[in-house]
């Protein structure tokens, strides 16, 4: 049986510089083929001139460059574009691009599925199968960059901003997640700064502490409730960490960071979590945090009750936010057509067999 070829799009800084060791190469040819892969899109060793022939020719015998294959393609009526990747043959993933004046956001999945089952979230609906690889995370990154700077003829990315908020929940897939996120962040590769990266998370509180010392990019915390009571029944990772557990691991995230804060996302669902009295329990609950939050309309998912709270409804509770202090935003709704709003992303995930397994492996009780 012959041996897989390594990707070397699983391959960061770091662990370039250990296989160019591992091949006798001086470690400057690590930068190089970053270089040549995220900043010149070039996956044919031969065409890496400044490789020598005989890196260039063992190259080609034990690794690849091989990126997500694209195999439907969608541009909502607003601009937002959505790409279904197939990762393997039994899973497909969800990749958004949403377009606005001098920004360009893209929204990372990092699992095949997700395992927290959040009562209102499509993806959740679809079962859990595996964690995405780093190659297939940043492979969502160059793959974007790719198609969309030669449809624009654009000379520098139209993406200045990526958030790991698609399929998944990023931080129970850890170390590829931040695998990846290096490689956006390294000048030899897309030179991201730190806060044109978000990851999204539900609350895996001890994987928030390691993020803060591995890779602090902007966090954005999917709250959806001001109470343990209610976030037990929207988001059943509460169960294992409760709010208040929560809100002391993003303080101390932030700790020290005077301009940085955390994004605590909350999506409006009609009465169930958008009362005056309920406004005003968040207000009391992030007061004194460097907080902003981001109220989200709903999007409708075929198959789950919930309501999208009207926008008088919204504003009101946005205006409770505002006078206590807190800045808060509504997000305009990108993409719905398509089913590429928050929420709605569901690729095609075929086994659906994984999610308690999962879950019991990072003591995550939440069935």
């Amino acid at each position: 049986m012959s041996t897989p070829l390594l990707n070397l799009m699983d391959y960061d800084r770091e662990s370039m510089l250990g296989l160019m060791a591992a091949l006798g190469e001086r470690s400057f040819r690590a930068g190089q083929l970053l270089q040549w892969i995220y900043q010149q899109g070039v996956f044919d060793f031969a065409g890496m001139t400044n490789l020598s022939k005989d890196l260039r020719g063992r190259l080609g015998e034990i690794a690849e460059i091989r990126g997500p294959e694209v195999v439907g393609d969608q541009t909502a009526a607003d601009g937002t574009r959505k790409w279904l990747l197939q990762v393997d043959d039994k899973n497909r993933i969800e990749t958004v691009f949403i377009p606005e004046p001098g920004r360009g956001t893209l929204c990372v999945s990092s699992q095949a599925g997700c395992a927290l089952n959040c009562s209102f979230c499509a993806t959740g609906r679809q079962g859990y199968n595996r964690n995405l690889s780093a190659g297939e995370i940043i492979g969502q990154v160059w793959l974007a960059d790719r198609l969309l700077r030669a449809e624009q003829g654009a000379a520098s990315s139209p993406i200045t901003n990526v958030v790991m908020m698609g399929m998944g929940e990023p931080l129970l897939n850890f170390d590829n997640v931040v695998s990846a996120m290096r490689i956006m962040l390294d000048d030899y590769s897309f030179g991201m700064s730190r806060r044109r990266i978000t990851l999204s998370t539900a609350g895996v509180v001890p994987a928030i502490t390691r993020l803060g010392n591995e890779c602090p990019v902007s966090l954005a915390v999917s709250l959806h409730a001001p109470n343990d009571r209610l976030r037990d029944e929207l988001v059943p990772l509460n169960r294992k960490y409760p709010i208040r557990v929560l809100l002391d691991a993003c303080r101390r995230y932030v700790a020290g960071e005077s301009r940085r804060r955390i994004t605590y996302e909350y999506t409006m669902l009609a009465g169930v979590n958008d009362a005056p009295a309920q406004a005003r329990e968040l207000r009391d609950l992030l007061v004194n945090t460097p907080a902003k939050v981001n109220l989200i309309p709903y999007n409708p998912v075929p198959g789950i009750a919930y309501r999208r709270s009207d926008p008088a409804t919204i504003d009101r509770f946005r205006d409770i936010l505002l006078a206590g202090g807190i800045m808060t935003i509504t997000r305009k709704t990108r993409g719905a057509d398509i089913a590429a709003a928050c929420g709605q992303l569901t690729g095609q995930i075929t086994d659906r067999t994984q999610r308690s397994v999962r879950l019991q492996r990072h003591g995550a009780e939440a069935n």
